[in-house]
């Protein structure tokens, strides 16, 4: 009796991203593509270093309230979707741009948590402490290139 064959590593990775794909919520619009997400989650890590960063839906209503100013973050893949769908509402009347991206377990990673996470605010200025100049400079200059392409895909769709 041969063993069974195993699937090949490139394989099992195109069927857990097809599986994503199928469990993005139907509101997950404006949706990141692949470049635009690769940027977002790296601003993202860059925010969460630091402390631009807002986690959670709880943090990231209560910071939109307050009227902090920032990109909104959101995972396309909550369930269930009532947690989420009141966000992009706030974001827009505050005037908050927002994007969604398919992996609540990517967005988490680059915020640099264990939990996943729904969605988070990169605000454009430090809570607390001081940040260095340079790589203040540099985070707002990615910053503003990943706001400018995610207002171009808002735009787009609306």
């Amino acid at each position: 009796m041969s063993p069974l064959p195993m699937e090949s590593d490139i394989e099992a990775e195109r069927k857990e991203n097809e599986k994503k794909r199928v469990l993005l919520s139907p509101i997950a619009k404006p949706l990141a593509g692949k470049k635009v997400r690769k940027k977002i989650l790296k601003v993202v890590r860059r925010a969460s270093e630091m402390r631009q960063l807002k986690r959670g839906v709880k943090e990231v209503v209560k910071a939109v309230r307050r009227g902090k100013k920032g990109l909104c973050v959101i995972a396309g893949d909550i369930s269930p979707i009532d947690v989420i769908t009141h966000v992009p509402i706030l974001c827009e009347e505050a005037d908050v741009p927002y994007i969604y991206v398919p992996s609540k377990e990517d967005l988490a990673k680059a915020g640099v948590t264990k939990r996943p996470t729904c969605c988070v605010l990169i605000l454009t200025e430090p809570e607390k402490g001081e940040v260095n100049e340079d790589e203040k400079a540099k985070f707002r200059e990615d910053y503003d290139e990943v706001v400018k392409e995610v207002k171009s895909l808002t735009r787009a769709l609306f």
